[in-house]
């Protein structure tokens, strides 16, 4: 189970730190044209700051239990994803964007178990 969950972090982590940079770096016209709708309802600043928490979770996920230093960072990182991962949900059922729900989903559900098996029997 160990292995099952470094790989199932090591892919949020990956997903995370991707689509985190893109809110972070990129306009948020640009996200709006490329097919993220619900950054309109939101200021620059709050699609910013989703972008760093996202990347931020994405390190949090895997470089404590890497380096061995605070490794029970993981279990509260990947529960801030879980958190953000709510939120997301959230606005794209409010939104109606049926399409975006899912992945958004399996995102929360994923992070959901790397909590749970770090936090409890599986923690380092």
């Amino acid at each position: 189970m160990n292995v099952v969950l470094w790989i199932i972090a090591g892919l949020l982590a990956a997903a995370f730190l991707a689509a985190g940079a893109m809110k972070a770096l990129q306009p948020k016209t640009k996200l709006i044209e490329s097919g993220m709708g619900w950054a309109a309802d939101l200021s620059d600043g709050q699609v910013k700051l989703i972008g760093v928490v996202e990347v931020l979770g994405a390190i949090g996920l895997v470089l404590p239990a890497l380096l061995d230093i605070a490794p029970v960072l993981v279990p509260i990182a990947a529960t801030g994803l879980v958190i953000t991962m709510i939120g997301a949900v959230v606005v794209h059922v409010r939104r109606k964007e049926n399409q975006a729900i899912l992945p958004s989903a399996v995102l929360l559900v994923l992070s959901a178990v790397v909590a749970w098996g770090r936090f409890g029997p599986y923690s380092f």
